[in-house]
């Protein structure tokens, strides 16, 4: 889990750095349950907005580093 939580709070702040705020980012407690708990981070929903903004950072940052 805390590696979940360390990339979660990674992507916050790359995405705040490319002047993108995703609200409802976080943790998907639902993931950690069952036999076999799966470390899923919940991107939530956005506003019309936010997802030109994303759009425009994500083509802004082709051919980056990975």
């Amino acid at each position: 889990m805390g590696d979940a939580e360390q990339a979660c709070e990674d992507l916050r702040e790359a995405l705040r750095a490319a002047g993108v705020a995703l609200p409802s980012l976080g943790l998907d407690v639902a993931s950690y349950a069952g036999s076999t708990p799966l470390a899923l981070i919940d991107l939530g929903r956005c506003n019309v907005a936010t997802a030109r903004a994303l759009t425009s950072a994500l083509r802004s940052g082709q051919g980056a580093a990975r």
